[in-house]
């Protein structure tokens, strides 16, 4: 476990660089926050060092994005906010990602939890201050 306090945007490249040394070895990464904490703006971050050329943004409406990588490929990031079931998340197309062997980033996965997998990243921003925030990194 790794856990970094951030006091500014500024300070968020150290997390999403730690982040992004992980993906070589790791595939589904679970962002837990709550509502403005900063998990797609994290996500944006990890991908600058991905070498995604994409904008990121987020998934909300459309549930999935996918951006891709010279080094790592297709790279899907979901959000599960407005789902309501798991039947809702795999017609998403979860399913073909997740076992695809493609980086995944997953937002709102507690609302999913018999769909993912043991080995998932868990990173959770907890929101301290304004700007300030508590990220840990969990394997």
């Amino acid at each position: 476990m790794e856990t970094f306090s951030i006091d500014n945007h500024s300070e968020l490249h150290k997390v999403a660089k730690a982040i992004s040394k992980l993906c070589a070895g790791n595939q589904v990464f679970i962002i837990d926050g709550e509502m403005g904490a900063g998990k797609t703006t994290l996500i944006g971050e990890v991908c600058k060092f991905l070498n995604v050329a994409d904008a990121i943004s987020s998934p909300t409406y459309g549930i999935v994005n996918t951006y891709f990588s010279e080094q790592y490929g297709e790279i899907h990031h979901f959000d599960f906010y407005r789902i309501k079931n798991d039947e809702e998340a795999m017609d998403s197309g979860l399913d073909e990602p997740l076992h695809s062997g493609n980086i995944c980033f997953i937002e709102w996965a507690d609302k999913i939890p018999k769909l993912l997998p043991d080995n998932c990243v868990r990173v959770s921003i907890e929101i301290t201050d304004t700007n300030s925030r508590k990220i840990t990194i969990k394997i």
